[in-house]
């Protein structure tokens, strides 16, 4: 082997990033494979590598065999060597030991070579997208930096030097057009393995990749003086970041605005013009919700329903626009941020609610308003003490009228296990709870019933109208009918 041999292992090791070891089991299995291609085996093939790596050599070890005692067709030259021929290489050698041949590389022809020489490369190739995929593995979510290479089908593919990244379409922001050798910063979201190599797969529409941004230009966020609660974005239009401080003397989105809000602007530049709320994250949703809605200025917010997390923002007629946003974009984001449904509403608009929220719940009230409970126990009076209806009851004082009845003549001051207190108190309870209602069961009132019933006097009717009149009367009083009254013979 040429000398040559050790310039193209250092350069190996330095263009394609391969370790000198990696190297040099290629360079073995490189000639195994073409030891295998020439003798149909490479089980006995043995590949020596000088000291100073200038030089390799190929042997074939194989088992010294006595030509008289072997059979034909167990003897197969690629394994065995016959004793006569063995001794010519070491005397000393006998039957059954093993000689290592040096193999002359004439002897591997070109078809050996060529299969060699499709082994190497084959396995260059792995090692070299193994050892990238190393180094590059823990880039992913990392920031990198590239230039523009090609276009293809909206996929941009960007050198990035020992690999290749792809920024697809969908990883674009549409504020963005990118030239021939322009300078490509991105995240670094995926890594994949191709047949043409290791390819990366970048983003600049990820929110991880505003996070990385902020980090760079404020170094509070980067060291955690400053946290990112959450940042939501719609790509090329608006970004919403919610900050907060554990330290009380540290403004949280003052420190990333920056003074005369150079930080911020660094990072707008950064997104080619993408518009950026920094706001204040707070514990309490309303709070939170009123500083998501920002720029906007919000009156108040009314939580609706919290287990659904439904809430309703109230703000001026001038701010409601801009509260909303273009297509609802800003209070989209802020949907997203909070995570919470927010309903915006004008002051005018929140009171018209109001008042028709307050007319359903009177009419729910009236309708489902509780019917009037018809007691007689005394056991079902609210309020009562158990126990002294339990005593009440024991001595045949189950009812109230029976209750009371006891107390008209005497009869509950000889009720033992009771205190005058108890009847007292029973007493108040019935007259604050109880209301008393007279039975009715004809369905007729003492009112109703004519004076002259009530007198035995007998009832007569009007016979053209039918009303009520009265045996003294000589019109009817109804219709002025003339009335007359006679009486007849009782047989």
């Amino acid at each position: 082997m040429s000398s040559q041999m050790v310039e193209a292992i250092r350069q190996l090791t330095q263009d394609k990033g391969i370790s000198e070891d990696a190297v040099l089991r290629t360079i073995e299995n490189m000639l195994k494979a073409a030891y295998k291609r020439k003798f149909g085996t490479c089980d006995n093939a043995i590949v020596q590598f000088s000291d100073d790596l200038s030089d390799v050599s190929v042997y074939s070890r194989r088992v010294i065999v006595d030509g008289y005692e072997i059979k034909a067709k167990d003897f197969n030259p690629a394994l065995h060597i016959e004793l006569e021929d063995a001794l010519e290489l070491s005397p000393e050698c006998e039957v059954g030991d093993e000689i290592d041949i040096l193999i002359d590389p004439k002897e591997l022809n070109f078809s050996a070579i060529q299969t060699g020489k499709q082994s190497a490369h084959q396995s260059l190739s792995e090692i070299q997208k193994d050892s990238l995929y190393s180094e590059f593995k823990d880039k992913v979510g990392e920031i990198i930096i590239g230039y523009y290479q090609r276009e293809r089908n909206g996929t941009i593919y960007v050198d990035l030097g020992k690999v290749e990244g792809i920024l697809p379409a969908k990883n674009q922001s549409p504020r963005e057009v990118y030239h021939k050798n322009d300078r490509i910063k991105a995240l670094v979201t995926d890594i994949k393995k191709t047949n043409s190599g290791l390819q990366l797969v970048l983003s600049r529409t990820d929110p991880e990749f505003v996070r990385k941004i902020v980090e760079l230009e404020v170094p509070e966020v980067y060291d955690k003086t400053v946290e990112i609660y959450k940042i939501v974005r719609e790509p090329g239009y608006r970004t919403k970041i919610a900050v907060y401080s554990r330290r009380e003397d540290i403004d949280p989105v003052g420190a990333c605005v920056g003074l005369k809000g150079v930080r911020i602007q660094s990072v707008i530049r950064e997104l080619e013009g993408e518009k950026i709320d920094i706001l204040k994250y707070d514990a309490d949703p309303c709070e939170f919700i009123k500083n998501a809605l920002s720029p906007a200025e919000v009156t108040g917010v009314v939580i609706l329903d919290e287990e659904k997390r439904q809430a309703l923002a109230v703000v001026s007629e001038s701010q409601f626009s801009l509260a909303i946003g273009k297509q609802g974009l800003n209070v989209r984001l802020a949907d997203r941020l909070v995570d919470w449904n927010i309903d915006v509403k004008t002051e005018d608009q929140y009171e018209e609610l109001d008042e028709l929220v307050a007319a359903s719940r009177k009419a729910a009230q009236e309708l489902f308003a509780d019917e009037p409970q018809t007691i007689s126990e005394l056991a079902d009076i609210p309020g009562i003490d158990g126990h002294v209806a339990a005593v009440l009851k024991e001595n045949g004082i189950n009812d109230i009228e029976q209750f009371l009845l006891a107390v008209e003549d005497g009869s509950i001051a000889r009720v033992a296990g009771l205190e005058p207190d108890d009847i007292t108190g029973v007493e108040k309870l019935i007259n604050d709870t109880v209301e008393f209602v007279e039975d009715e069961p004809d369905g007729t009132s003492e009112s109703d019933v004519p004076e002259s019933v009530e007198d035995g006097e007998d009832e007569y009717v009007c016979p053209e109208c039918g009303a009520k009149i009265t045996i003294d009367m000589t019109e009817c009083p109804n219709c002025g009918i003339g009335l007359s009254f006679e009486e007849e013979d009782e047989e």
